[in-house]
This record gives C-alpha cells, sequence and structure tokens, in this order.
C-alpha cells in the first residue's frame, strides 16, 4: 500500500528474470542517429525458414553481406538468390546499403544486424514462429520508426512441415505481442489460397507506392496467395493499393500500407511477384518478378523506398528522420502491465505486489525499499523522430520513506538520458526521501532536444544502509507531436 515504511519484501509474484542494464535514475533515451538518409538500410530475414522447401528468399548466398559475393553487382546473376533482382537493382542505385538476418532478430543489442542498425525490415515468407523476444523486436522497431514489410504466402503453405505458414506467422505477429496486440496495423491476413489473378492498382496519382522513383504500378500477380482485410476504425492509416479482382474497400486487399507509431508497415500476399525465378540448385522457383502481365519490380522497389523514409507523401509519416511528424505515444508496455516486456533493469523491480500500490492496472515499477544499501534501475530505448516539435517524457510517481530528516537525501531517484555508449547526456531530476508524499505525482520534462536520436531513458534508484525509501512509478508516456 502506498505510505509504506517497513523494508520491501521481494515476493514469489514479482517478476524475475529482468535483465540488468547499466544504472541510471530516469527513463534515459540514447542518442544516436536514429537513420541515414543515405544509405537507406535494409535488413532481409533469413532466419525464419525463408529457404525451406523449394523457396529460396534471399538475396545472396553472402550473408550477412551480399557484397561478398559480388562488390559491384550489374545484373541480377551477380548475385544467387530469388530476390537477387530485388537487391541487386536497389544496391544499383547507390542508395541503399542491404543485410541479411541468419540469427534472432533483435532490437537494441550489440550485434552488427540487430534492428537498431536499419531503416526497413523485410519478412519474405517466414516459415517459423517469431519467438517472444523478437516480436517485441519487430514491434518496438516500427513503433520507434522503423519499416517493415511482411510477405505473405496462401494459406498452408508450411513449406517446413512445421505446423505453421506465413499467414499464420504474420497474424500472430500482430496479435500476440508484448508491445501492441490490438490490431495495431488495422488489418488481418486471410486464411485464403487464391490460385491465379492478377490483382489491379487504385486510383492515387500521389501515392509513394504506386507512383514512385521506380515506376508507376498498375496490377501485381497472384500464384497462389492470399489477402488481407483493412480494418481502418482500428487504424485510420490503413490503405489498400492494389486488390484482387471483384474486391475493394476492406476486404480482398492484396497490398496494403498503413503506419504504426512512427513507423510504416506494407503487407503482399504472395511471395511469387518477388521470385525472379533464379536461385540456389535444387529450388523450383517462379519469375514473377518479370511477370509481363504485372509491374511487380516496381512495386517492391517503390514500397521499400516509402518504407525506408525515401518518400514523403502517400500516407503515413516517415520512419526515423523523415519529413512528418505522428502525434503518437512511443514507450512500450508504458503501464507495466505485460511485465518486464520491452524494459530492462534490476531483477523484481517491475511487480504487482500488494506491498505497495499501483496507480491504475495491476503492476508497477518499485525502486528500493529495502532498508539497507541497494541500487534498482528501470530503463527503455526509443527513438524521437527528428521531425516532431513536441517530445514530452511524463511518469508518475510516488515516494514513501522511514527516514525522518527534513534536511538530508539518504536515498535518491536519478531520471535521465543516455546514448547508446551509456553517457548520461541529461539528468532530468533527482528525488529523494524528502520528496515522500501520499499518493502519486505526474512528472514532466520535455525531450524536444533529442528529435531524431535514439536515446535510452533510464531510472535509479540508490538506497543508503538504513531505513527504507520506496520510490514507486507507474503510467510512464513519451509524447510527441
Amino acid at each position: 500500500m502506498l505510505g509504506l515504511t517497513v523494508p520491501r519484501r521481494r515476493l514469489g509474484a514479482v517478476l524475475a528474470g529482468f535483465s540488468l542494464v547499466a544504472a541510471g535514475v530516469a527513463v534515459q533515451v540514447t542518442a544516436t542517429p536514429a537513420a541515414a538518409a543515405t544509405p537507406h538500410r535494409i535488413l532481409f530475414d533469413n532466419a525464419h525458414a525463408e529457404t525451406a522447401g523449394n523457396a529460396d528468399w534471399i538475396v545472396s548466398t553472402s550473408q550477412p553481406d551480399p557484397l561478398g559475393q559480388d562488390s559491384s553487382p550489374s545484373a541480377e546473376s551477380d548475385w544467387t538468390g530469388a530476390l537477387s533482382s530485388w537487391g541487386v537493382a536497389l544496391q544499383k542505385t547507390g542508395d541503399y546499403s542491404l543485410k541479411t538476418a541468419t540469427s534472432a532478430l533483435t532490437y537494441g543489442g550489440s550485434s552488427a544486424t540487430d534492428l537498431s542498425n536499419f531503416d526497413t525490415l523485410v519478412l519474405p515468407e517466414p516459415n517459423t514462429l517469431f519467438t517472444t523476444a523478437e516480436k517485441t523486436a519487430i514491434m518496438t522497431f516500427v513503433k520507434n520508426g522503423g519499416g517493415l514489410f511482411m510477405i505473405s504466402d496462401h494459406t498452408g503453405a508450411d513449406r517446413n512441415n512445421d505446423g505453421e505458414d506465413a499467414v499464420e506467422i504474420l497474424n500472430d505477429l500482430m496479435t500476440n505481442n508484448s508491445v501492441d496486440s490490438t490490431d495495431p496495423f488495422g488489418f488481418s491476413i486471410d486464411s485464403l489460397s487464391i490460385s491465379s489473378d492478377y490483382p489491379s492498382a487504385v486510383s492515387d496519382s500521389s501515392n509513394p507506392v504506386l507512383h514512385g522513383s521506380f515506376g508507376t504500378v498498375t496490377k501485381s500477380l497472384i500464384a497462389s496467395g492470399t489477402t488481407a482485410t483493412l480494418k481502418p476504425a482500428d487504424n485510420s492509416a490503413v490503405k489498400g493499393l492494389l486488390y484482387r479482382t471483384g474486391y475493394s474497400g476492406n476486404t480482398g486487399a492484396f497490398f496494403a500500407t498503413s503506419t504504426f507509431g512512427s513507423g510504416r508497415v506494407a503487407f503482399w500476399g504472395d511471395s511469387s511477384p518477388m521470385d525472379d525465378g533464379t536461385g540456389q540448385s535444387g529450388n523450383t522457383l517462379y519469375d514473377g518478378w518479370n511477370d509481363s502481365g504485372a509491374t511487380n519490380a516496381a512495386l517492391a522497389l517503390n514500397a521499400t523506398e516509402w518504407l525506408a523514409g525515401g518518400s514523403s507523401s502517400g500516407g503515413g509519416d516517415d520512419g526515423g528522420g523523415g519529413s512528418t511528424c505522428t502525434s503518437a505515444q512511443l514507450l512500450g508496455n508504458n503501464g507495466f502491465e505485460s511485465g518486464s516486456s520491452t524494459w530492462s533493469g534490476t531483477s523484481g523491480v517491475i511487480t504487482n505486489s500488494g506491498d505497495e500500490s499501483a496507480r491504475t492496472g495491476s503492476y508497477y515499477a518499485w525502486l528500493a525499499g529495502y532498508g539497507s544499501a541497494h541500487t534498482d534501475t528501470l530503463s527503455q530505448s526509443v527513438t524521437v523522430p527528428a521531425a516532431c516539435t513536441t517530445a514530452t517524457l511524463s511518469f508518475y510517481l510516488h515516494v514513501d520513506t522511514a527516514e525522518t530528516t527534513t534536511s538530508t537525501a539518504y536515498d535518491t531517484l536519478k531520471a535521465q538520458v543516455l546514448n547508446s555508449s551509456g553517457t548520461v547526456l541529461s539528468t532530468l531530476a533527482t528525488y529523494s526521501n524528502l520528496n515522500a508524499a501520499s499518493g502519486y505525482t505526474q512528472r514532466s520534462f520535455s525531450l524536444a532536444g533529442y528529435a531524431g536520436q535514439t536515446v535510452t531513458l533510464k531510472f535509479t534508484g540508490t538506497e543508503g544502509s538504513t531505513l527504507q525509501t520506496s520510490f514507486v512509478i507507474d503510467d510512464t508516456a513519451l509524447n510527441v507531436s
């Protein structure tokens, strides 16, 4: 309950898997550029059975860096893979840097293929489920300004016979993640197997995906694929760009775009259009990329450009350092109701213990409160979009203490902003046992000065040798506009 004056007890209900991160007192933002304007950094996934069965959804056999196969490709045959036409076309512009992920997807880590190093992630018909950690990484990446290209196939296309196909895997990503499972993109993928069709583009001369620098899109191709059902009531940014013959509006969308947080999303209902018909020996491939009845190359390339922030019009804001800003709340799991997901810190800090009280819901963050020398940390990395002029960090804080002094700060809580090297950029505030009071008080700080940077918001609670002070945090937010 609020007003606790005895040392805290770490209960079994406390979440125990909370990883330790560098100490800091406040929710902290790490200052590194969110994305370089040129080259656009694209990561193709090959860690989820993208080459199972007859599939060969890679840009090159040289991974993670396709330049290892040919550093200056001029033809798609210079790289080996069914997506080599796509990769070579981007590489030849000089505006793109391509890599392939061959291990679990992460965000905010040290790997060279960590999502924080890229502007766009391409999921070319994944055939194994993403782990809980991977789904958190992907959704956080998009929310913080990344582009996500999801390419499905028809229902039942289980190439590795593990019981999961791309329809189920991508729907699971959108509906069963720790960041936002309430239809975050405004569409769901249909469980259909459509044998053939040439979906037509809608009339929208200003749309950068349909009318981009790589050409004009008129039609795409279905050679055993599916569509999506749009739900604009859940996300008003969702837009169908190409539709199955006879369909329009919210049903039968074969290619759709949307936004989430500061990022962009694209969906394509079949893998055949991206297949250039060439690849590794032993695969049965289909040349949809060069199909004369469709404009699949222009669609894939324009969409990649849009997702990476290369176009500023046509729906949605720019990822990373774009020229527009969409009002949003950027912190993941901001009320702690999903436990330790999205946050890093000391084990047991996020809890539903009855010894203190959440402001709303059941979970809250409890730093210190032991009555002995102790330090707790809590942090989350977030990208502040470059185009946003307002960025306000807020959180509710309750402090209770057994200290009796009215003049000495024995126990402290710092709220700080850090960069990617762990250097403190700013100490927003320092609270102590002298701030003890009943109930929660909202604290707010401007982070507008970190626009265009990925920062870490960090809280650090430090307690002296005797008499407890508890720093209890709930309902955090980073609102941008």
